[in-house]
């Protein structure tokens, strides 16, 4: 669910990036992921998500089994 186009819930967040709430917490919490609260409610903005998206680490794109002899 989103609460305005600039911002994501908890429950948004995880819907548009295919992570779980516990994974979403736990970067909260260390910090690497910015929210704002109103009221009850965990907010993510959208240029905060994209950025913590840009800092994940890159995936290795070699084949399977490459370089095993």
């Amino acid at each position: 669910m989103e609460v305005s186009p600039n911002a994501f819930t908890v429950a948004g967040f995880c819907a548009a990036f295919g992570v779980g709430r516990s994974l979403l917490y736990q970067e909260l919490k260390s910090g690497r992921l910015p929210y704002r609260k109103a009221g009850r409610k965990t907010l993510i903005r959208k240029d905060d998500a994209q950025a913590w998206l840009d800092n994940l680490p890159k995936g290795n794109s070699e084949p399977v089994g490459a370089g095993e002899a």
